[in-house]
């Protein structure tokens, strides 16, 4: 048995994605009026995004079940040691990320969420899970919280924040991320200036679309 597998990971998480799976952000007052046009506008702003994850900050947006088992073995296959996620939310993906971590022998995890409540819940869901030791939690707006203080060398990335966003972050990190580093990006379609930096070979990335929402990535040596 892994960290991912048993207790008390496995049950916590089981209980987390119940939970997720019964709260839809559309459930909010005037989204379900919104277009697929209104929607597409929200979440490649760069402006508005600090409003429209205020408003959801009640819910969870967790990665799906298959995205945190594809983090947990990308993780633990390049025996990752140092890893940086933008968006934390309830701490469902963090905790995938550091069971790997402990699987590996430890390491540090640095994820970013400037939802004070959403910090409070991942704090207490990776303390149940036994894996807060593993991971610093930077409560504010990442462009603040990741531009310092970063290790030399990251092994591994979680975009799931700010779609936005995506392009600015990867300026944040790009420095210090190792030959062969691996950024995993959700929704990444939502952010077609990210996607086309890192399908670009010749600005140091190999790409692939991953599953329906996510994008491997592959940092060039």
């Amino acid at each position: 048995m892994n960290t991912l597998t048993s207790a008390p990971v496995a049950p916590l998480l089981n209980r987390l994605f119940a939970e997720a799976s019964e709260q839809s952000p559309m459930s909010l007052p005037g989204a379900s009026e919104l277009s697929r046009e209104d929607l597409d506008r929200l979440m490649r702003s760069k402006t508005d995004y600090l409003d429209f994850y205020t408003r959801l900050k009640d819910f969870p947006l967790a990665v799906s079940r298959d995205t945190g088992a594809l983090l947990y073995m990308l993780a633990c296959s390049c025996k990752a040691r140092t890893i940086v996620e933008f968006g934390t939310s309830f701490g469902i993906s963090t905790l995938h990320l550091a069971a790997a971590l402990r699987d590996n022998g430890g390491g540090l995890l640095i994820t970013s969420e400037f939802e004070s409540s959403k910090v409070a819940q991942a704090r207490n869901n990776l303390a149940a899970g036994g894996l807060l030791d593993l991971v610093e939690i930077r409560e504010g707006d990442a462009l603040l919280t990741l531009g310092r203080d970063l290790p030399d060398s990251i092994d591994l990335v979680l975009l799931d924040g700010a779609k936005a966003l995506y392009p600015e972050i990867l300026d944040l990190l790009e420095g210090c991320l190792k030959p062969g580093a691996l950024i995993v990006a959700d929704n990444a379609d939502y952010a077609p200036e990210y996607l086309a930096r890192v399908r670009s070979v010749e600005q140091g990335y190999i790409s692939i679309p991953f599953a329906d929402d996510v994008e491997l990535s592959m940092r060039l040596g």
